[in-house]
């Protein structure tokens, strides 16, 4: 039973490394398309925002939500990092 226990706290750590990789990927795809529309500002943007919205609130609104998403992904950094050493720790004190 305990290695089938160590076994999955390892599976979830690389799990959970796999998808901060993607997030973080992601998250690089999100700035550069963040980047295109402030550089061209299009007025389609604009209407999609809704009626009375400024370039500034967009790039204030945008770049909030790609903070709290790394601060979100950071978190997630921190409980990867503990799954890593508590596999580590298992599998050594087994």
């Amino acid at each position: 039973m305990e290695d089938l226990f160590i076994k999955k706290v390892r599976t979830a750590a690389v799990a959970g490394w796999w998808t901060l990789l993607i997030a973080y990927g992601l998250i690089v795809i999100q700035w550069l398309v963040y980047l295109f529309i402030i550089y061209n500002k299009q007025d389609w943007m604009l209407t999609l925002w809704g009626q009375g919205v400024t370039w500034s609130t967009v790039s204030i609104i945008s770049i909030w939500g790609i903070a709290i998403i790394k601060i979100c992904l950071l978190i997630m950094v921190f409980v990867t990092i503990w799954l890593t050493l508590w596999a580590r720790g298992l599998s050594k004190s087994k």
